[in-house]
């Protein structure tokens, strides 16, 4: 029963389709977030306070929302529909891109803004400026900023509203893991909705494995953080 019932349902097909999807958002939020972190870290300039906030709030971000937003600006009769993106994995891919990129900018930016805090001056020190210090950074906070790529990651993967309004769920071709799940619980078909339902228990619980052995691996090799002179912590 439940083999005929995955072949019939293209199961293959929708675990590729949601696994292509949610890593192509995944790789341009982190894109995006990655950097706008970074200049949120390290820059001081008008209006970044508020920015700041905007990121933050932006995180509870309603997929259903975003998902209209989309609808509206990818229709016909939107001022994007001439790329005819609606109804398509591109446009799945940009309304996960908009949910997860909030993700990733704030804990990057809350990584980031650490590592500058606790290593900026030795950094300068070294003659190193903002650019040349980012990679550095990187490497340092890099725990922080796995775990800001797999929660845009968890944020795609998981997500059904959106992707089901810009989307539209057709058979074969725009019908990822979560659609299915929700409209084969809708008809009845529960033994296809489980199957996929572990499926996607399964990654991600694979990937938070490899997360934390990762991460435990790139904890002990960051640097220790650098005592600083009393002098400065009078001052401060």
């Amino acid at each position: 029963m439940f083999g005929g019932n995955f072949a019939a349902s293209g199961f293959l097909s929708v675990v590729e389709l949601s696994l292509a999807v949610s890593l192509s958002a995944t790789a341009i939020a982190c894109l995006i977030g990655l950097p706008l972190g970074a200049v949120l870290a390290m820059l001081r300039f008008p209006g970044r306070t508020l920015l700041i906030m905007l990121v933050n709030a932006l995180l509870g971000l309603p997929p259903v929302v975003v998902g209209l937003a989309l609808y509206l600006l990818l229709s016909h009769s939107g001022p994007l529909g001439a790329f005819r993106l609606l109804f398509t994995p591109g446009a799945m891919v940009l309304a996960q891109s908009v949910l997860a990129l909030p993700i990733v900018a704030a804990f990057a930016h809350r990584t980031l803004e650490q590592g500058w805090s606790d290593y900026g001056d030795q950094l300068r020190a070294d003659g190193a400026g903002r650019l040349r210090a980012l990679p550095h950074l990187l490497r340092i906070g890099a725990p922080g900023i796995l775990t800001a790529v797999l929660a845009g990651f968890g944020r795609t993967v998981s997500e059904v509203g959106a992707i089901l309004v810009v989307g539209g769920n057709i058979a074969g071709y725009t019908r990822t893991m979560t659609t299915t799940i929700a409209l084969e619980t809708s008809k009845g078909d529960l033994p296809l909705a489980l199957g996929l339902g572990l499926v996607l228990i399964a990654i991600s619980t694979s990937v938070s494995a490899a997360a934390f052995l990762l991460g435990g691996n790139l904890e002990r090799l960051r640097p220790a953080r650098p005592q600083r002179s009393p002098r400065k912590e009078e001052s401060e």
